[in-house]
């Protein structure tokens, strides 16, 4: 039973970064791209949580918490500059 639901969540997940790269390609503005990018680092973090569970170690659980961190702290920055045209003020 886990098998099939893996395997279901990672062609949903599949799907979601194919779309969210035609977002990221042909957005119509700039923010747009922004949360597209930011999407798909949320689905990168969904596929190395499945990759653990696949393959039943902890590393990627941790792999996987750094990278949101790190994303978020670049979604942040990213905006910022966007708006103010400075990251640091």
């Amino acid at each position: 039973m886990l098998d099939i639901a893996l395997w279901i969540s990672l062609a949903l997940i599949l799907m979601a970064i194919v779309f969210n790269t035609f977002r990221l390609l042909h957005g119509p503005s700039m923010p747009d791209r922004i949360l597209a990018l930011d999407t798909m680092y949320v689905n990168s973090i969904a596929l190395i949580v499945l990759l653990g569970l696949w393959l039943n170690t902890k590393t990627y659980f941790e792999a996987a918490l750094l990278i949101a961190m790190l994303g978020f702290i670049s979604t942040v920055a990213i905006c910022k500059y966007l708006l103010r045209g400075d990251i640091i003020e």
